[in-house]
């Protein structure tokens, strides 16, 4: 490699402080925490190229929302520069911030235009406006750098076999799924309801990972007793499941199968359906019936959703088709262009904390 710089390739401290935005010190401790590695050249001057750039965005992006720097070397020290998830990551916070100051502006809009009018504005309004307005609650960055995280590349750490014993048993999430933890030869493994066993592995004491999917679990105990919660960890989010006993477990997979035997809905489960289509299509949400991780997740693929049901023309008809593996409502609905499939599923509260859309051939 020739000592001449392309302007193009690499950038001198000075140049790549000045247009990140940083410091020449703040280069240095980056570089010290073996975050970045300039490359030197004969006269040992630092230069910076794309590979570092790229993970100096990774570092702004982070500490943008809200990590250490000691938690940004734990979480990238080590790991090669995945910009493209760093930009997915960025995607997904700013199209769900912007749905969100929508529905925000929304409510506004149409809670000043019935003050003109002369008309009362409820207490729910104001609640409402002031819950699409509170940009605290579980924030779009907030999401987007715990899926960051929890797409990161792991690898297994020993811990002592005898700890398994206080992790194995069953959970049940709020919407009536089950996760039973179970041991296999060396170690753990997890099963959601009607999903295939899967083999967890340990990255802490108290922490697991899948190979199979980019998801975690975590556990809470006192002590050394057998833990009390399970925490999922996927897309961003973060469910917890309390431990039931076997015979509360039993009796739920039991009523689960019968459901499917039987094919039995929820009450009112079409009358749901209708409604969850209709919302869809205006692109207006009654989020206050989602649990918070669907309707985080209802905001960032809204738009896509109201281009789809636009192009598939107005619904003519729907058919109830049973009950999942999983517990959730799974129905066949008939637009002018295309047919769907549409399926499901309530927390025990009664709000919606699961739904499913794709085409039928």
């Amino acid at each position: 490699m020739t000592e001449q710089r392309n302007n193009h390739s690499w950038l001198t401290a000075a140049e790549c402080a000045e247009r990140m935005g940083l410091t020449v010190r703040a280069l240095r401790l980056y570089e010290a925490r073996g975050l970045i590695k300039p490359h030197r050249t004969g006269k040992n001057w630092r230069l910076y190229g794309i590979s570092d750039v790229a993970r100096l965005h990774e570092i702004l992006t982070l500490k943008r929302m809200g990590l250490s720097l000691a938690h940004i070397t734990r979480l990238l020290a080590g790991h090669a520069v995945d910009l493209d998830r760093t930009l997915a990551m960025q995607q997904a916070a700013l199209v769900a911030l912007r749905t969100r100051a929508e529905e925000g502006l929304s409510l506004i809009r149409a809670s000043r235009h019935r003050i003109a009018a002369g008309e009362t504005i409820t207490i729910q309004d104001l609640i409402n406006i002031a819950r699409e307005t509170d940009m605290t609650h579980d924030t779009a960055d907030a999401i987007a750098w715990r899926r960051y995280e929890q797409t990161r590349p792991r690898t297994e750490v020993p811990i002592a076999p005898s700890l398994y014993a206080r992790y194995v048993g069953s959970y049940r999430f709020p919407n009536g799924s089950i996760m039973t933890v179970s041991i296999r030869e060396g170690g753990l493994a997890a099963q959601l309801t009607g999903q295939n066993r899967l083999d967890i592995f340990p990255d802490a004491e108290n922490l697991f990972f899948y190979r199979a999917v980019a998801a975690q679990l975590s556990f809470a105990h006192k002590g050394g007793e057998a833990a009390e919660t399970l925490i999922l960890h996927q897309n961003g989010y973060q469910q917890a499941a309390q431990r039931i006993d076997e015979r509360l477990a039993h009796e739920v997979a039991v009523e689960l199968e019968t459901r499917i035997r039987e094919k039995r809905p929820i009450t009112g489960s079409e009358d749901r359906l209708l409604g969850l289509i209709g919302q869809a299509a205006r692109g207006e949400y009654d989020f206050a019936r989602m649990t918070e991780p669907l309707a985080a997740a209802t905001r960032e693929q809204a738009d896509t959703i109201r281009t789809d049901l636009e192009r598939a023309g107005a619904m003519k008809s729907s058919v109830f088709k049973g009950v999942s593996s999983e517990g959730w409502d799974v129905y066949e609905v008939a637009f002018e262009n295309e047919t769907m499939e549409w399926r499901f599923i309530l927390a025990d509260d009664g709000r919606m904390s699961g739904a499913w859309i794709r085409p039928l051939p």
